[in-house]
């Protein structure tokens, strides 16, 4: 949670920042602040609100020449979004400055203990204790900043990625982190410092990914040197090469930044898959899959780990390996996994999946995993993130940036990759017949294509939405592989309108859920030809005798449901195993139009943020 930008350098701060800022505010976006150090006076600025909002009260010092300075954008955790909350936060002399992603748990006996020693406070942040008792640190020992920050930081327990700023010493920033991201544009006599690289790839392509429990003294005309928290030890910088770019990141024209995703998703299948599925030639080629095919093989049980639309994508794996591979699969909550003991053998394989790479609860479970001796197998999309670094080996999937709160192309991308590793499993595990293994691979080159058809149904998605947006309640059904497709729809109806909305294996219906059923209920109903047919058909029928409203996904060409649904949307015929890739995309064009028909910020729904990185 929360956008972290800084910069040090030659040009001036405040317009970096800003911009910065407004491409990190899918990560939180309920107050906002800026700090700029202009002539050793500090200059902060900070509101409820949005970046916007920030940028409206930050007339007088839009105009300052300053090249140093931090802003931050906030998901609240610690304290009510208001201005007083808001970061930066000052210490108690007025000389040090903070911005801070993710929690201090030990905060209140810090707490105390400062006010003891006559500290005062006047937010309800853990974060203004942090200051303080760098400042405390500072004072009594006479150190440096960077040192005050790694003695304090060994004091505290929790996650943070922070930067803090001392107006005696104006030509540096301290960085460091745990458990949440942080990176280091390097550019030519200047820094950038930021939650991830978006704030800066148009200034440089060369970046630094901090590693949990690294610290950072970002000077100017100076090299970086990074440290260890604990222990002091030098590290080498490792300098990356950005795998994004600036068109990446902009809405290209679109009204909102989650259609421009939902529309990228035949391209991004397709670099999700490219190189790696050579249909033709009947090979599944994928590096961590090819290193690590023995430990595979002998697994006695996949365990996959995520949380949200992730989980969902997981589910959907379960299906499709346990079917194709006939290798036991389980899927957790990363969540509950991390707390419940969960029984893991060293012959499981861990799969955990995470759009971000960042998700708090999925790193902890990997790392529980790990200790009980499991090989883990990350899939993610985000190069360099923490996911990629903690896990033995893994698959990205390629998606490119995505800013949209409400994942869509996470979704189908993550689903592309985790059908390959079956695929490639079952191949070698010989539990798939040739022409079987031919035929998907047939299939699954040409999804790309079924998917831009399927998105022509936009306008037929936009007249159901404006039946339906004022719906208080919606009930999503499927079967099978389109079960997980159905909670997926529902959550994203629920995530951007607002509506409240749950997904049912339809056979379930009848075991409590078709009490809601009256004529004031939409059920969407995911029917394609393959698969559950006949018995979707029935559950149909049983909405249909009860006067519900029944939306319908059905195989182009379809007439049986055609007459018992009072809308629907045709979607081209794919196999029952790749379905899901192509039944979502109407679910998220029908909950986008809905959202904005109901004057919802689509791109940045109430109280959510992109990557959860607290828990």
């Amino acid at each position: 949670m929360c956008g972290i930008v800084g910069y040090i350098g030659y040009r001036e701060a405040y317009p970096i920042i800003i911009k910065g800022l407004k491409r990190l505010e899918y990560r939180g976006y309920d107050s906002a602040g800026i700090m700029l150090c202009e002539n050793d006076e500090l200059k902060i600025v900070k509101t409820k609100g949005k970046v916007s909002d920030l940028e409206a009260k930050s007339t007088a010092i839009a105009s300052s020449k300053g090249t140093i300075g931090m802003g931050h954008t906030r998901w609240a955790t610690h304290g009510v979004p208001n201005d007083v909350n808001s970061h930066p936060h000052v210490s108690n002399s007025g000389n040090l400055v903070i911005i801070h992603n993710g929690i201090i748990e030990n905060y209140e006996p810090l707490k105390k203990e400062l006010i003891k020693r006559g500290y005062t406070f006047t937010s309800d942040t853990d974060t203004e204790v942090l200051i303080n008792l760098i400042e405390d640190v500072k004072k009594r020992e006479n150190l440096r900043l960077g040192k005050a920050v790694q003695i304090a930081l060994n004091q505290v327990v929790g996650a943070y990625a922070i930067c803090v700023f001392d107006r005696e010493n104006p030509n540096e920033i301290v960085v460091a982190r745990l458990g949440s991201p942080l990176a280091i544009g390097v550019g030519k006599d200047e820094f950038f410092i930021a939650s991830d690289a978006s704030p800066f790839i148009e200034y440089t392509s060369n970046a630094i990914y901090l590693e949990d429990e690294e610290m950072a003294i970002v000077r100017l005309h100076k090299p970086l040197k990074i440290r260890k928290i604990k222990d002091d030890t030098l590290v080498d910088p490792y300098i990356q090469e950005l795998q994004m770019n600036l068109e990446q990141i902009e809405k290209g024209g679109y009204d909102h930044f989650m259609l421009k995703e939902i529309y990228e998703q035949p391209n991004v299948i397709k670099d999700t898959y490219r190189g790696r599925l050579l249909a033709n030639e009947g090979i599944i080629q994928m590096a961590g899959v090819e290193d690590n095919l023995e430990k595979f093989l002998h697994a006695q049980r996949i365990l996959i780990v995520a949380c949200g639309t992730s989980w969902h994508a997981g589910l959907v794996a379960e299906y499709i390996i346990e079917e194709f591979t006939r290798i036991p699969v389980e899927v957790e909550y990363a969540s509950e996994f991390r707390y419940r003991n969960p029984i893991i053998n060293a012959s499981d394989v861990v799969i955990a999946i995470s759009q971000s790479g960042e998700t708090a609860d999925t790193l902890a479970a990997i790392k529980l995993a790990k200790e009980k001796g499991a090989f883990v197998f990350g899939v993610c999309n985000v190069v360099g993130s923490s996911i990629s670094r903690e896990t033995h080996a893994g698959a990205y999937t390629h998606a490119g940036p995505e800013i949209g709160v409400a994942s869509t192309k996470a979704f189908t991308t993550q689903i592309t990759v985790l059908t390959m590793l079956a695929l490639r499993l079952a191949k070698a595990k010989g539990t798939l017949s040739n022409s079987d293994f031919h035929r998907y691979l047939q299939e699954l080159e040409v999804i790309p294509e079924k998917v831009l058809e399927a998105l022509d149904c936009n306008e037929r998605a936009k007249e159901i939405a404006a039946t339906f947006k004022d719906a208080p309640n919606c009930l999503y059904l499927g079967r099978g592989y389109n079960f997980p497709v159905a909670l997926e729809g529902a959550l994203k109806l629920k995530e951007i309108s607002y509506i409240h909305a749950e997904g049912y294996p339809a056979a379930e219906m009848k075991h409590g859920p078709i009490a809601l059923i009256d004529e004031h209920m939409p059920v969407v109903v995911i029917a394609p030809k393959q698969g559950h047919y006949d018995k979707v058909v029935s559950n149909i029928q049983e909405i249909k005798s009860r006067s519900g409203k029944i939306v319908a996904v059905v195989t182009k060409g379809d007439t049986q449901v055609k007459d018992l649904a009072d809308h629907v949307i045709e979607i081209p015929e794919t196999s029952d195993a790749l379905s899901p890739l192509i039944t979502t995309i109407p679910l998220q064009l029908l909950s986008y139009h809905i959202a904005v028909m109901r004057g919802c910020n689509v791109d940045q729904p109430r109280n959510l943020a992109k990557s959860v990185t607290v828990e």
